[in-house]
């Protein structure tokens, strides 16, 4: 089974991307959820969070918007979150790759937002950057619910610029096209990614 990374700035599409991926029939594995379920009532983070960021946790479940107004802006309350989640969150993609291992899958995708950021790119077979012209990404972002300029920037700070993502990706496909583009463009590097060998064969899609 060849595993594909998947990752993209905010604003760039990847979450069309991943729902088009499933569609296709690829078992995609979302970190963004796996953090979701790892905060949760329940989840394994809780604990760690709540010693670490006190006054977090509500009734068992972290309140995601409390612990936003702790680490954003704040960098070391941020590698010190990250320090939690990111073990965690490489357990949970383990037990889904290995699931999908046992279900034959030829093919599985892991959609992180940071996968060079945090050097999950080594874990894959190749990777996926999707992009969008600046304008299209701002849009975007700025239309989404309790987003302000300020926020956005934050976020991008934290990314790896786009032309950077673009320059390391194995594929990289447009969305800012319209979504039949994209799938074209998806059909395409899941064509070339079964038909490829060795990791580190290159073939950009523009």
């Amino acid at each position: 089974m060849k595993v594909i990374g998947l990752t993209g700035s905010i604003g760039m599409g990847k979450t069309t991307a991943a729902l088009l991926l499933r569609r296709l029939g690829v078992p995609v594995h979302d970190a963004d959820a796996a953090v979701h379920r790892l905060l949760a009532k329940g989840g394994a983070a809780v604990p760690a969070v709540d010693a670490e960021f006190p006054g977090v946790v509500r009734k068992g479940a972290v309140d995601r918007k409390a612990l936003g107004a702790r680490v954003f802006g704040d960098a070391e309350a941020m590698r010190r979150l990250e320090r939690i989640l990111h073990p965690l969150v490489r357990q949970d993609s383990a037990r889904f790759l290995k699931e999908a291992r046992k279900r034959g899958a030829r093919l599985a995708v892991l959609d992180v937002p940071l996968l060079f950021e945090v050097g999950r790119d080594r874990d894959c077979d190749a990777t996926l950057v999707v992009s969008a012209p600046p304008f299209v990404q701002r849009a975007r972002v700025l239309a989404r619910p309790g987003m302000s300029e300020r926020r956005f920037h934050e976020v991008l700070a934290r990314q790896m610029p786009d032309a950077e993502k673009r320059r390391r990706a194995d594929h990289v496909v447009p969305t800012g096209l319209g979504r039949r583009l994209t799938l074209r463009r998806l059909q395409r590097v899941l064509k070339d990614v079964q038909r490829s060998g060795a990791k580190g064969k290159r073939r950009r899609l523009a």
